[in-house]
């Protein structure tokens, strides 16, 4: 079985990748910031970095940082993996990071670039929202007895650990380029999507509907990070919830 090196591997995604690649009997090292033995910043690189990339024959980059440093670390990566011999990386980005001119996607799609122009065998998968991110979305909104949510913008949550079995089938697979994106069953508005948050924790909110402003928000609002034609994801977001709050009574 191939050696395969899971970056972020004990995040939202990488934990779930690790667990069925484990599952299918791969030898798998799981790199993050701080859990040994391959504790590497990828921003910064170090000799960790070489030691985890011995041997190795793919790479699954599911790290990221909500503090920046996104492209200088594949840089890192990249390199190194390059030296190291590495045959295949593939890269797990987000549906719209093309046409949602968001900070965030605009590093994505930064990221996505460098894994196409690496000179080795690659493949990328792009993935709508998970269910977990909408999740910490309303939780946090939910601490103020007005929860306010984008007018006219629509999601479509996506079961992570569907994600997870599918990147885990391409980094067993050869290098595939740009794969078909992966999107949740359902097409919903924030406010459908809120309200069953809020009847699955027992809540009374207002939700308010807030127009916003700005090229990202008319891009979200037309639907750029949506992908209807892939609705390949099962589960639901009320199927998340239940599973979340199974054997839970009372306000969550």
């Amino acid at each position: 079985m191939t050696t395969i090196l899971v970056t972020g591997g004990t995040g939202t995604l990488g934990r779930h990748v690790v667990t069925r690649l484990r599952a299918d009997g791969h030898d798998v090292r799981v790199l993050t910031r701080h859990t040994p033995p391959y504790a590497v910043d990828l921003r910064e690189g170090d000799d960790g970095l070489e030691r985890a990339l011995d041997g190795t024959g793919t790479v699954v980059h599911c790290a990221t940082s909500a503090r920046g440093g996104d492209e200088q670390a594949a840089r890192n990566l990249i390199a190194a993996a390059r030296r190291a011999g590495v045959a295949h990386l593939v890269y797990i980005s987000i549906v719209g990071v093309d046409r949602v001119p968001f900070p965030y996607y605009r590093t994505k799609l930064a990221v996505e670039r460098q894994f196409e122009d690496s000179g080795t065998g690659w493949t990328v998968l792009r993935a709508t929202q998970f269910h977990d991110l909408l999740f910490r979305l309303f939780q946090g909104l939910s601490k103020s007895p007005v929860m306010p949510l984008p007018a006219r913008v629509k999601d479509q949550p996506v079961e992570v650990r569907e994600v997870a079995h599918r990147l885990a089938e391409l980094a067993r697979g050869a290098p595939a380029g740009r794969v078909d994106d992966m999107g949740g069953p359902e097409v919903r508005t924030m406010h459908s999507l809120a309200r069953s948050y809020l009847d699955a924790t027992r809540r009374r909110r207002a939700l308010v509907k807030v127009p916003l402003r700005g090229p990202a928000y008319e891009a979200f609002r037309a639907g750029g990070h949506l992908a209807p034609e892939r609705a390949v994801g099962t589960r639901t977001f009320e199927e998340f919830l239940a599973e979340r709050f199974a054997g839970k009574g009372g306000r969550r």
